[in-house]
């Protein structure tokens, strides 16, 4: 049995009710066995086991009011993963979803993802069971300021940094930058990003991972002889990443045939309306079907027993921007008799291994979620800089350094791949090239 084989079993042993974090590690490791091998120093450190492993996890109740005077309880956790290059960076989740094996997944792939960007950042993820649909923005701040009360004795600019994910936009992120100012009598701007722009935050934030997914597919489809020009797009979720990954897919020429929200898809073979997405969802923050109500001439299909109709509709490119594991076997499947030869993971690990497989078997174009939507971390960690310097760039000059991150980000996934033997496989290319630079410095550190 190989060194990763003996390191993978033994995470699987050691965490057996964890799925979601089992199936990110196996992915890695199962992608890094030609690497150990050229450097048999990282199994007398024990390297991989201690990658696999978090160095922290904080988990606490978060104690609330709600607008009847009852006492809600939530958990709260926040995964510091690795911090061998920088201060622990990664996003903050609200969703019912959220439990400690969805942290770890999502702490583990931030690793990789934050190594990309060459940037000077760890891996981290947070977040809370809490759900903020349905609840009023009074119950929404005295969520976030409990949850802040305890996040803040964790964090700090040169130590955990932070931001949004899932449930936590730039209205959460105001009222737990506030608490957090509170109690700290500082102005630190520099512990949250994707902060509005009056108190610290940068231009280009909002759009940064769905026009990073699309700068990533550009350099993807240009090595393979392919663009984006005319080809039709579906586009799984209806949040940031995904409005502003349609956008910027239209820009490039592209057509979006389809969107989808938790419920289900809409489809307008004239291409979708992004002035409507963006006022039902950002203004109006209803259900996508009420598109219908402004294009009378596109389709509604509702999801049924978990599979998402959004991947039954003809097309060349699917990019799934919702959450993880929308993409399964069948799905897969269906994408590639349907003819679509390019997926972009907008979303967090949103394509089942078995799907995965399936894809790159059909000699499908993958672009991983860890390299291809890391544009929202890389912008934060802009945001960071600019704090630091007490300065603020223009949304032109964020989106040209956003645009050269994700360019270089591809050409070494691409290189990584070729050099291993991968070929076109972007997947394992990711994983080499956020790997190297981790097991580097995790190397030179020492032991601990």
């Amino acid at each position: 049995m190989s060194y990763t084989d003996e390191v993978l079993e033994r995470v699987k042993t050691q965490n057996p009710n964890e799925p979601e974090f089992l199936q990110a590690v196996t992915e890695v490791l199962n992608t890094l066995k030609p690497v150990v091998e050229v450097h048999p120093e990282y199994q007398k450190v024990s390297l991989l086991e201690r990658l696999c492993e978090p160095e922290r996890i904080i988990s606490f109740r978060v104690p609330w009011l709600d607008d009847n005077g009852q006492v809600q309880v939530n958990k709260g956790y926040r995964i510091q993963f690795n911090g061998a290059i920088g201060p622990y960076k990664g996003g903050l989740r609200f969703h019912p979803s959220v439990n400690q094996s969805i942290m770890k997944f999502l702490a583990f792939e931030q690793v990789f993802k934050n190594s990309l960007t060459g940037l000077p950042i760890g891996g981290g993820k947070g977040g809370s069971n809490f759900d903020p649909k349905g609840k009023s923005d009074n119950e929404i701040m005295k969520f976030c300021q409990s949850f802040m009360t305890e996040l803040q004795r964790h964090i700090g600019h040169d130590c955990d940094v932070p931001a949004g994910d899932i449930g936590v936009g730039g209205r959460e992120i105001g009222y737990l930058f506030g608490q957090y100012r509170r109690i700290r009598d500082k102005y630190e701007a520099g512990v949250l990003t994707g902060k509005g722009l009056t108190y610290g935050g940068s231009l280009a934030r909002k759009e940064a991972t769905g026009f990073g997914l699309l700068y990533f597919m550009r350099e993807m489809l240009k090595a393979n002889g392919k663009d984006l020009n005319g080809k039709k797009v579906l586009i799984s979720g209806s949040g940031n990443v995904a409005i502003y990954a349609a956008q910027k897919a239209t820009e490039y020429g592209a057509k979006v045939v389809a969107m989808s929200d938790s419920n289900g898809c809409i489809y307008d073979e004239n291409g979708i309306n992004l002035d409507v997405i963006k006022k039902i969802k950002e203004v109006e923050r209803k259900r996508i079907k009420e598109y219908l109500n402004y294009v009378p001439s596109a389709k509604y299909y509702e999801d049924k027993d978990g599979f998402r109709n959004i991947w039954t509709i003809k097309a060349d490119i699917a990019l799934p921007c919702a959450t993880q594991n929308e993409i399964s076997l069948d799905a897969a499947k269906t994408l590639v008799a349907n003819g679509v030869w390019a997926v972009g993971e907008g979303a967090n690990m949103p394509t089942t291994n078995e799907a995965v497989n399936y894809l790159l078997e059909n000699k499908v174009l993958l672009a991983p979620a860890k390299a291809a939507n890391a544009g929202g971390v890389a912008t934060s960690a802009l945001e960071m800089s600019q704090n630091s310097m007490r300065y603020s760039w223009t949304f032109d000059e964020v989106n040209a350094k956003l645009d050269g991150i994700m360019t270089n980000i591809f050409k070494n996934c691409k290189e990584a791949a070729e050099e291993y033997g991968f070929g076109n496989n972007y997947v394992a290319g990711a994983n080499i090239a956020g790997f190297k630079k981790v097991a580097d410095a995790m190397y030179a550190q020492g032991l601990i």
